[in-house]
């Protein structure tokens, strides 16, 4: 259940919706919203409430090299955001704060 979770997501936009109760996290793209849920109320014993998912297109890159212009893509991503119980929290930088 845990792979189904990749890292918790730390943006100013995470950070206000944190505020209302709701966390963002980068997830597996394979994933589904009941395997979410699951493997964040076992992960953070908390209750949630709902699970919203969003794809992320992988952007075409380029670059100049002394070979010639090089292309590439950048990997699909897909982010969850979680929406808890009223009055349950998640401290996601408690790791990073120390």
């Amino acid at each position: 259940m845990i792979e189904v979770i990749k890292k918790p997501v730390i943006t100013e936009k995470a950070t206000k919706l944190g505020e209302l109760g709701q966390y963002v996290f980068e997830v597996t793209p394979a994933s589904n919203k009941i395997e979410i849920k699951k493997a964040i109320q076992e992960m953070f014993e908390v209750e949630v409430v709902s699970v919203r998912t969003v794809r992320i297109k992988g952007k075409i890159k380029s670059r100049f090299t002394r070979k010639g212009v090089q292309r590439g893509r950048t990997q699909l991503r897909k982010k969850a955001y979680v929406t808890l119980k009223k009055g349950q929290t998640i401290d996601i930088v408690a790791g990073a704060a120390g």
